[in-house]
């Protein structure tokens, strides 16, 4: 075999010493006296030590380490390839390495979607495939410069990307989706856009896979790839990127190992040997002049055709600079110097060529100042919190709505909907379901077999299913026969939205696609890619993605349908609203501080802006027992919020219609006061607190025995016709008892003087209004009007009629009125005697809920595509009349401090409004700066006396930090 090759190359060096170029391309003079003055004073094998860039990896033991130390110390290799391991670990490795080579060594990584391609603890970016769905370039070109950032940050030069192989063979088992597409033009767009990226930073791309790995079926790793394609059909499709490349000053390419008989007639002749590919085609032809790669030289579609050694002699021969992963580089130098000094094979002119060229690319790269890469805050710094920023909106343009029955997607109508979730694959889908079920509720539906699935998925109008596969660019994602059935069967039955999470690829297994009514196609299966797809089922977000693949003949590249936003509340990333995430650690401090001193056992924060969520935790536990942490999904008594997220809503809907207006006198809207000295107060007197009434009365007092123990003669252990409204566990008040409570308001004296006082008798008085007005009682006319059509699912009056007791945190140990631990029932009295309903409180809720109610006050009355009141009503309720009165309240809304007293932290606009909580809740609206902020807690757990959080101002603190956490 080596007489052969031997041969072989003796018959061709006359051919390769006439073609020998000189290499002059160089960009400034200091550059090309660098290069001169390294390269003269090289010995030979220092000069072919640099064509040698040999694989690395970080996740082996000492033996590996010292091969490479003598690598570079003995045989002088000129770069490094890293394959698997971890940052730090790498990082310490190379600063070994270059510490050990007298010429800087050039190192390079294969970072098609970010470092985390190779190693562990390092961001992960979307797929190419992903990538090729994304119709805004510049944010494709702004992760090629985040990757290049990464990339300096761990001393690599060369990033083996982007991938230019046009994958029109949807069964290649190598690209992919490490390929963007099947489109030459798309391909080439992205492919561009990520090469401007990378190399702004200073950071060399690397064009792969010369001439094109797409349309094969052949994994180059394990044996030879066959291309039976005419020259004409490459240079139109598979050259096409790399021309366009190269006019935008492409660094560098990397050469396959494929066998392509119209472009090498040698049978089963690797392209990267190919002295007709590699000189001819790519350096003649198309005019490329930057540095050229053989892919790694221990693939099976290379190695298998010669020895190591020879086949690196080939490869250098046939025009390559840099021999990629050569398998025994002291065997291959050895071949090199047989080649030069034994038979002139290798002749000065063209070790000269390569050599030089790659001196200067190191040159350009900085290496002549080389500076050992800093080890403090390397993680955090290739983990940044921003990064996040760029993926929200990578999927936000890449995730594709391909079938759209009926408008299905976005979701409308909550309050029509009753709607199933059945996971398919085997990888987890918790932040699908989780989003979905912050929109509305969302029953997961698992069983067995398909019959038993089928019965219960029978009352649920729309089933939406989630395929997940894991996510990784070579695993399985195909359907199983089974799934297949399954998901047939299901659509075939019921009105359903099919997403994947999973490569495009794998619809090809569904071969009809006329039963599924939303078809929904993720990509990948990953926290954000699962959160944005939610936010386009339920319309937070519009759907821009275009797949960027054929699925057989039910969609063509290109194929996706634009879906309308209907301006429900989405989520994203703190900077991608103006919000310094850095900043916001701060919240964290406060809250963790409040549970710390037992201010309060555990907390909720939410914060959104411009419509987005972008911070939303929960913080300690339901008790200090710390048994139970708090979840985001927990439900509080939310106390006085009621006021603002049950009555006042309602209110504003009658008051819209012209039933009432702020002068309509109390004696009118309520027989009970049309005789007694309340008869007079108006409407807006009352919500604004200047009504004269008192602020409350103990209702519950007259109510107990001698004992200070509820009276039989108002209470009984057990419900019955006569004793209906249950207070607390085991325990019913008579039916009279909330007529009783309005009488006693009627009968009330009035304050003196007509000034702002708080009192809870305005709500208690409206509520009972609002049900003798509409005929419904405020618990059903909260959820009927407001709460089912936004989709605030864990929004409600006595919840344990709902909701498990295991998701409502206590709110106290009532010494005093009930004698037990007050959970599942609402806290204030009043509101216990009223059946839990009451006008004042009794709703419980989590941030979320809290934000959308909130959200649909910013939208002066819209929210999720429905108006609910007008602009002109809410304008009319957010102004402070009696401001000058030293009044801050709107009507029914609280408004920012007037002279330093007030709920706020002082900071927001005088348009802001909200609520605070007497158990330790607060939320607020600004809409100069589009904030919402959502503070819950249980801070009279285990007793109400001392609030603590607010004379320690928890709330308005968190509220500080985030009005100056804004940046824009």
């Amino acid at each position: 075999m080596r007489l052969i090759l031997l041969f072989f190359l003796l018959s061709i060096q006359l051919i390769f010493a006439q073609q020998d170029k000189v290499f002059n391309n160089y960009k400034t003079p200091a550059e090309k006296q660098w290069v001169d003055s390294l390269y003269n004073s090289f010995s030979f094998e220092e000069r072919v030590g640099q064509l040698f860039m040999v694989a690395a990896y970080s996740n082996k033991d000492s033996a590996h380490i010292n091969s490479i130390d003598t690598l570079i110390t003995k045989y002088k290799v000129g770069g490094l390839i890293f394959f698997q391991g971890g940052p730090i670990r790498q990082a310490k490795l190379t600063n070994r390495y270059q510490s050990q080579s007298e010429t800087p060594l050039f190192i390079g990584i294969d970072a098609e979607w970010g470092l985390s391609m190779r190693l562990d603890s390092t961001y992960r970016y979307p797929w190419n495939m992903t990538l090729g769905a994304v119709q805004n370039l510049d944010l494709i070109e702004t992760m090629g410069q985040q990757m290049g950032i990464q990339s300096n940050r761990m001393g690599i030069h060369f990033n083996f990307a982007p991938v230019l192989d046009v994958n029109t063979n949807p069964l290649n088992p190598i690209i992919g989706n490490r390929s963007f597409g099947e489109d030459k033009f798309n391909v080439t767009k992205r492919a561009l856009a990520m090469m401007r990226g990378l190399q702004s930073q200073g950071v060399y791309a690397t064009g792969k896979h010369f001439p094109g790995h797409g349309d094969t079926a052949t994994d180059s790793h394990h044996s030879l790839p066959h291309l039976p394609f005419t020259k004409e059909r490459l240079q139109s499709i598979e050259f096409y990127p790399y021309r366009e490349l190269f006019k935008e000053g492409l660094a560098s390419i990397m050469v396959a190992h494929l066998n392509v008989p119209s472009i090498e007639p040698k049978p089963n002749y690797p392209t990267s040997l190919s002295y007709n590919v590699v000189t001819n085609i790519v350096q003649k032809e198309l005019g490329f002049e930057g540095l050229i790669f053989t892919d790694a030289l221990n693939m099976k579609g290379a190695s298998s055709y010669m020895e190591p050694g020879d086949i690196d002699l080939e490869a250098f021969l046939a025009g390559n600079d840099v021999l990629l992963f050569s398998e025994n580089v002291p065997v291959a130098i050895e071949r090199l110097r047989e080649a030069y000094y034994d038979n002139g094979i290798l002749t000065e002119a063209r070790l000269a060529y390569s050599v030089k060229k790659i001196l200067a690319y190191k040159y350009r790269a900085g290496l002549t100042n080389y500076k050992p890469i800093i080890l403090d805050n390397l993680y955090n710094d290739l983990n940044a919190h921003h990064f996040d920023d760029l993926s929200y909106n990578l999927y936000e343009e890449a995730v594709t709505v391909l079938k759209n029955q009926q408008q299905l997607i976005p979701i409308q109508h909550l309050e029509n909907e009753k709607i199933a979730y059945v996971k398919m694959g085997d990888d987890d889908g918790s932040d699908y379901l989780t989003t979905l079920q912050k929109y509305t509720e969302v029953t997961e539906v698992n069983e067995e077999n398909i019959q038993h699935l089928m019965e219960h998925l029978q009352p649920y109008s729309t089933v939406i299913i989630g395929y997940h596969k894991p996510d990784g660019a070579w695993k399985n994602h195909d359907f199983t026969q089974e799934e297949l059935m399954w998901l047939n069967t299901i659509a075939q039955q019921k009105r359903v939205i099919l997403t994947v999470f999973a490569k495009p690829y794998s619809l090809l297994d569904i071969k009809d696609f006329s039963a599924i009514d939303g078809l929904v196609l993720a990509y990948q299966n990953n926290t954000i890619a699962q959160t944005v797809a939610a936010q386009i089922v339920f319309g937070a977000l519009g759907a821009k993605g275009k797949i960027p693949v054929s699925v057989g003949d039910a969609f063509t590249v290109n194929d996706g349908l634009a879906t309308k936003s209907l301006g429900r509340l989405g989520f994203t990333t703190p900077n991608n609203v103006g919000v310094d995430a850095a900043m916001l650690t701060n919240i964290d401090l406060i809250a963790s501080r409040a549970i710390n001193e037992k201010m309060t056992p555990g907390i909720q924060v939410l914060v959104a802006r411009k419509g987005k969520v972008f911070y939303q935790k929960s913080f300690g536990y339901h008790t200090y027992d710390n048994d139970m942490p708090v979840k985001n999904s927990d439900i509080y008594d939310v106390a006085s919020l009621t006021k603002i997220l049950a009555t006042l809503p309602s209110l504003m809907q009658v008051y819209d219609k012209g039933n009432l207006t702020l002068n309509t006198k109390l004696g009118k809207m309520l027989k009970v006061f049309s005789n007694t000295n309340k008869k007079n107060i108006t409407l807006e007197d009352m919500l604004l607190h200047q009504a004269r009434f008192k602020p409350w009365l103990p209702f519950y007092k007259k109510t107990l025995d001698s004992l200070n123990r509820p009276d039989e003669l108002y209470y009984r252990k057990t419900y019955s016709h006569d004793f209906p409204y249950q207070v607390a566990e085991n325990l019913y008040i008579r039916k009279d008892y909330p007529d009783t409570i309005i009488a006693r308001i009627a009968n009330s004296k009035l304050l003196p003087k007509k000034k702002y006082k708080y009192s809870d008798f305005t709500f208690i008085i409206l509520k009972k209004y609002l049900e003798q007005v509409t005929g419904k009682r405020l618990d059903k006319l909260s959820e009927t009007n407001f709460y089912k059509p936004i989709g605030a699912s864990y929004t409600t009056y006595n919840p344990l009629r709902k909701f498990d007791m295991c998701i409502i945190p206590p709110t106290e140990i009532d010494t005093y009125f009930r004698h037990q631990t007050i959970q599942g029932y609402v806290h204030d009295m009043a509101a216990a005697m009223q059946d839990g309903v009451g006008g004042h409180a009794g709703i419980f809720s989590n941030t979320m809920d809290v934000a959308k109610i909130m959200q649909l006050y910013l939208n002066k009355g819209t929210y999720g595509g429905k108006r609910y009141f007008s602009e002109k009503t809410f304008n009319a309720f957010n102004v402070c009349y009696a401001c000058k009165e030293g009044n801050r309240r709107g009507l029914g809304l609280d408004k920012p401090q007037i002279d330093d007293v007030g709920p706020t932290c002082g900071c927001v606009s005088l348009d802001s409004f909200g609520h605070t909580g007497f158990t330790g809740t607060m939320t607020w609206a600004d809409p100069e700066t589009e904030i919402i902020y959502v503070f819950l807690s249980n801070r009279t757990y285990p007793e109400s006396g001392v609030n603590k959080l607010s004379k320690n101002d928890i709330r308005e603190d968190i509220q500080k930090v985030i009005q100056e956490s804004i940046i824009d």
